[in-house]
């Protein structure tokens, strides 16, 4: 919720055909001289296997942002801008590119030095008669597939050398100077209007440059918008006008770099106390795994977390295993080294180190509780099939192929025509929805993941994810093919720049397909005056994308009905977070194992949709039904209760917010201003399925980082 927009989409910026007979017949001029990731949008069979790119410097993806053509660019559709008011209760205004899950053998990546210098393109290898030979991509692109491009000549937009000292992302330490991402800086939704609607001027291309400032006398994370693409001419620090004011350096997200020098120091620690690890874990130490937690303390400006450790066990979910033991990490300095562990938890009780949790042991003052180290066949949590599997179930056929079609990052069905993307902190976005040509969304996108646990422990009880910190599109990964998606889906790719100098590929970690929803849009069978039957078959177009953030997979889907309806869905899957049982611990949950709690949770769900009926004029109607009791006009003796509608038009936004645990109108919808046949105006009804409950109390500190909860 607090990450600066964007859309890390090949449609924009990063797409490219995979067909080079396309890029030579369709853009002749030489103006795109590198192809990065190129993406994909095809069918995916058993024999579309594509080599993850190769990995190129910075720079390429810099010259490719600022490359493409105008020819190319024209084709794609403009995306919005999210608006400012939505940022003004953030805890965590971080930028792109949060931090990586701690994993056991997590290791940052060895790439080179970043760098502002943008390499000039080289002529494209010119074949007989000087036409353009068509091989932009290093990669095979004989298929749909996906490659890295090598620039080649020296120039550079000097004017973007905004600072000298500077590392790898990948390896930055936080004293360092790094580019901690570089994302499409989307126009404001007036301007995109103005051009899709009204004739006006197209937006300028533009990019967001995320960068991290820590080798400077005031530490800060600031942000420039660098443009016009493809040939820019300026940039702008559009720090203040976004949050205010200078954003502080410790609400920059927990990278990669500090996870492995976090984790290398809970393993120096655990050292300490070997004879109590053997006696409650039968471990030396190596083989435990950690998990983090959030938020970093109590209050802005703490970096201070909580790691629980577990049993890991390889191809299994080690969330469900925890040895009891949790650690409070203080890793606020810049420098690295002098990052401590200042409390050590195990079993109801604190301890100010592993030394002293050592010495409470040896002297016979700790009650120890064993756990022993599971075994690969009898761990819980793994997902090794039990039993051989069955017979096949039904799948889906398409008889004549796909109804649908997806070209770049559009695509159409029945009357339906939809802009989708992916935004690497976010997730899922959608633009420019439209139902027989007129636009019904302009926006409809998720926003934030609020995950909010209970325990006895301390890990557990002070955790409240919010996964857009971690990157919910970041790390949508590749969708298998019969389990996630049918196989007749629609595969795409995913890119973005995060914490690397080199931009990322999600292979096929997107998917469209149409789905039998099993249930007629309407029937009926009539035996009275006649006999007839009529019915119609309801589909439903789908777009999904599935992330896994830490222990839990999300699937997100986005469904457009045949009848115009709109429907958006979440299912939670993957393995719970857990806590170690102890003391009272079933009043935080349920025991789910010998020494595991299954620990209470909630979920909020936090989605943007931004409603365009019949232009952008709308009002919001609430109706509801009451009751009025009056004598039958028939019969004066007798009495009647009549339901009636009561309409009220919300004037003002604030009365549109309905508190979480009020009770909503029976009908919200929102209306445009011109009228059907029937004299009622043109209005889509929004329905909430949802029984999340209370988020936090409004008392709590942190619940204005949540406010969209309430």
């Amino acid at each position: 919720i607090c990450d600066p927009p964007g859309e890390a989409e090949p449609s924009c910026l990063l797409w490219f055909p995979a067909n080079p007979r396309h890029v030579q017949e369709h853009h002749p001029t030489p103006s795109l001289r590198a192809c990065l990731g190129c993406s994909r949008s095809g069918k995916t069979g058993g024999k579309n296997k594509n080599k993850q790119p190769t990995p190129q410097p910075l720079q390429p993806l810099l010259l490719l942002l600022l490359q493409v053509p105008k020819s190319f660019a024209a084709r794609q559709p403009v995306l919005p801008h999210r608006s400012s008011h939505e940022r003004e209760n953030c805890a965590h205004p971080a930028p792109p590119g949060s931090g990586h899950h701690l994993r056991p053998g997590l290791r940052a990546a060895d790439q080179g030095t970043s760098s502002w210098h943008l390499p000039a393109p080289a002529p494209r290898a010119r074949g007989p008669g000087g036409r353009p030979q068509p091989g932009l991509c290093r990669s095979d692109t004989r298929g749909a597939g996906a490659g890295g491009a090598v620039p080649a000549g020296p120039v550079s937009y000097t004017h973007l050398d905004v600072y000298k000292r500077q590392s790898d992302a990948s390896r930055a330490k936080p004293s360092d100077n790094c580019i901690a991402s570089v994302d499409v800086q989307l126009p404001a939704k007036a301007e995109v209007l103005r051009f899709l609607d009204a004739g006006g001027d197209r937006p300028p291309r533009e990019a967001l440059a995320v960068l991290y400032f820590g080798d400077q006398a005031d530490p800060n994370v600031t942000e420039y918008v660098v443009g016009p693409l493809p040939v820019p001419t300026y940039h702008r620090d559009v720090t203040v006008q976004k949050y205010g004011g200078k954003v502080p350096y410790h609400r920059r997200p927990v990278t990669g770099v500090e996870y492995v020098a976090i984790s290398a120091l809970i393993q120096y620690e655990l050292r300490k106390a070997p004879r109590f690890l053997a006696a409650c874990c039968a471990s030396d130490g190596t083989d435990l795994a950690v998990l983090t937690t959030a938020p970093r303390g109590f209050k802005s400006g703490d970096r201070s977390s909580w790691f629980v450790v577990f049993h890991a066990v390889a191809g299994s979910g080690y969330y469900v295993l925890p040895v009891g033991l949790e650690v409070l990490v203080e890793h606020g300095e810049l420098d690295i080294s002098l990052w401590y562990l200042s409390q050590v938890f195990y079993n109801g009780r604190y301890f100010s180190s592993t030394a002293k949790l050592e010495a409470d042991f040896l002297a016979g003052l700790l009650d120890v509780i064993r756990v022993e180290k599971p075994q690969d066949a009898t761990v819980m949590g793994s997902m090794r099939p039990r039993r051989p599997p069955g017979t096949p179930g039904p799948l889906q056929y398409e008889p004549q192929g796909p109804r649908y079609s997806v070209r770049d990052n559009r695509v159409t069905f029945q009357g339906w025509s939809i802009a989708f993307g992916m935004n690497p902190n976010t997730g899922p976005r959608l633009f420019d929805i439209r139902y027989r040509r007129e636009r019904i969304i302009y926006e409809l996108s998720l926003q934030e993941a609020l995950a909010l646990y209970g325990s006895n422990c301390p890990g557990g009880m002070s955790t409240r994810y919010l996964d857009g910190s971690f990157g919910i599109g970041r790390f949508a990964y590749e969708l298998v093919r019969g389990v996630d998606c049918p196989y007749t889906a629609t595969y795409v790719d995913r890119h973005y720049l995060a914490e690397s100098d080199v931009p990322r590929t999600n292979q096929n970690s997107l998917c469209v397909f149409e789905h039998d929803a099993a249930l007629p849009l309407r029937r009926h069978f009539s035996d009275m005056q006649s006999l007839y039957y009529g019915g119609l078959r309801k589909s439903v177009l789908v777009i999904r994308a599935v992330s896994t953030l830490i222990n839990y997979d999300y699937v997100w889907d986005f469904m457009f009905h045949s009848n115009g309806a709109v429907e958006v869905r979440v299912h939670a899957t993957g393995y719970i977070s857990s806590s170690f049982f102890h003391g009272q611990g079933i009043n935080y949950g349920n025991k789910v194992g010998p020494h595991t709690l299954g620990t209470m949770h909630l979920h909020h769900i936090h989605y943007k949709v931004d409603l365009d009926i019949d232009g952008q004029l709308n009002s919001l109607e609430a109706q509801d039904m009451s009751y009025e009791h009056l004598r039958a006009p028939w019969n004066n003796q007798k009495t009647i209760e009549r339901p009636f509608l009561r309409r009220e038009r919300l004037e003002r936004e604030n009365k549109a917010a309905f508190p979480l645990e009020d009770p909503l109108p029976r009908y919200l919808s929102f209306t445009g201003p011109k009228l059907n046949r029937w004299g009622h105006a043109r209005s889509y009804r929004l329905q909430v399925v949802s029984f999340p409950g209370k988020h936090l109390p409004d008392s709590s500190p942190m619940e204005r980082a949540v406010s969209w909860g309430r």
